[in-house]
C-alpha cells in the first residue's frame, strides 16, 4: 500500500481558499472609496440633469416656490417659446451642419495620417509621433490671435466654412493619437493577406484596415463631435453674424436676455434643448464606445 504524504508544510486547499477570500476582501475593502466617490458623484450628475428637465417644465413662480417638486401643470410651452424667441432652429441647423461637416473632414484626414503613423517606417516618423502629442496640450486660447490673423487674411471670419477648417485642424491632434492606437491592434498579417491577393497599399487601407478599425472611428468621432457640439470659445471669436451662431451660443443669448426678462425656465428649456441630444448620442453609443477604447488601448 502507498505512503500517504503528511508534511505539514504542504499547504491544503482549506489554507488556499482562506487566503483567496481575504485577499478578496482586502481588494475590496481598498475600493470602496473610489466606488463611493464615483457613485455619489454620478448621483449628484443625475441629480443636477433630472433637476434642469423638471425644472425646464415649470412656472417660473414654480421655481422659487416648489424647488425640488414636479411642477403641478408640465408647461411644454416653455421649450415652445425658448425654441422660438431664441432662434434656435437655425442654430440647431447650424450646430448639425458644423458638427457632422467637421467630424467628417477630421476622420478622413485623420485616418490615413494615424494608418501610415503605426503601420510604416520611415525618416521622422517618431518626430511627427511627439508632435501630435505635444499638439494634444497647447490651448485653444493660446493661438486664438494667430489663427484669427491668418483666418481673416485668407477671407475665412464669420462663415461656417472657415469654422469647419478651424475643428478639424486643432482636433487632428487627439483624433491621430486615438487612432493609432488602434491602427497598431491591428494584425499584420491582414495586411499581408491583402497583398498577396492584389491589392496595393491604397487598397489595402481602404478596404481591409479601415473597416478593421471602425470601433476606433466610432469612438473618435463621438468623442469629437461632443465636443464640436458643446463649443462655445471659437464660435464667439470666429463667428461674428448671427446667421452663423451655433445653439451654444444661442444658449449665451438666451442667457443675457433672461437678465432682463426673468424667463429662468425658457433658459432651462434652451439648456434641455442643447444636452438632450448629446445624451442620447452617448446612451445608444456608449458600449460600442467604450469597447472601442478598451480595444485601442490593448498596446
Amino acid at each position: 500500500m502507498a505512503a500517504i504524504s503528511t508534511n505539514p508544510n504542504l499547504p491544503d486547499q482549506a489554507s488556499f481558499s482562506t487566503r483567496a477570500r481575504k485577499a478578496r476582501i482586502k481588494k475590496l475593502l481598498t475600493q470602496i472609496p473610489a466606488y463611493l466617490i464615483l457613485s455619489l458623484w454620478s448621483f449628484f450628475t443625475i441629480f443636477v440633469i433630472g433637476w434642469v428637465i423638471i425644472s425646464s417644465f415649470k412656472t417660473n413662480a414654480e421655481i422659487f416656490r416648489t424647488v425640488f417638486d414636479l411642477p403641478k401643470v408640465w408647461q411644454f410651452s416653455n421649450y415652445i417659446n425658448a425654441w422660438s424667441q431664441g432662434n434656435f432652429a437655425l442654430y440647431l441647423r447650424n450646430s448639425v451642419f458644423l458638427t457632422s461637416a467637421s467630424v467628417a473632414g477630421l476622420l478622413l484626414i485623420s485616418a490615413p495620417a494615424a494608418y501610415v503613423l503605426s503601420r510604416f517606417k520611415f525618416i521622422g516618423r517618431n518626430f511627427l509621433t511627439i508632435t501630435f502629442i505635444a499638439g494634444m496640450g497647447i490651448p485653444y486660447s493660446l493661438v486664438l490671435i494667430p489663427l484669427y490673423v491668418i483666418m481673416s487674411r485668407l477671407g475665412l471670419i464669420n462663415n461656417l466654412p472657415g469654422l469647419i477648417l478651424i475643428y478639424i485642424s486643432l482636433s487632428i491632434p487627439f483624433t491621430v493619437y486615438i487612432l493609432t492606437g488602434f491602427f497598431v491592434t491591428l494584425p499584420k498579417e491582414l495586411e499581408d493577406a491583402a497583398v498577396i491577393d492584389g491589392c496595393n497599399e491604397f487598397q489595402t487601407f481602404w478596404h481591409v484596415m479601415l473597416p478593421l478599425a471602425s470601433p476606433g472611428l466610432l469612438t473618435a468621432g463621438i468623442f469629437n463631435a461632443i465636443g464640436m457640439w458643446n463649443e462655445y470659445q471659437l464660435v464667439l471669436v470666429f463667428m461674428g453674424n448671427e446667421e452663423g451662431r451655433t445653439l451654444a451660443l444661442g444658449l449665451y443669448s438666451l442667457q443675457n436676455a433672461m437678465q432682463y426678462t426673468g424667463d429662468w425656465v425658457g433658459l432651462f428649456a434652451g439648456v434641455c434643448i442643447i444636452m438632450v441630444p448629446t445624451i442620447v448620442l452617448y446612451v445608444i453609443l456608449s458600449e460600442k464606445m467604450i469597447a472601442g477604447i478598451t480595444m485601442g488601448a490593448v498596446k
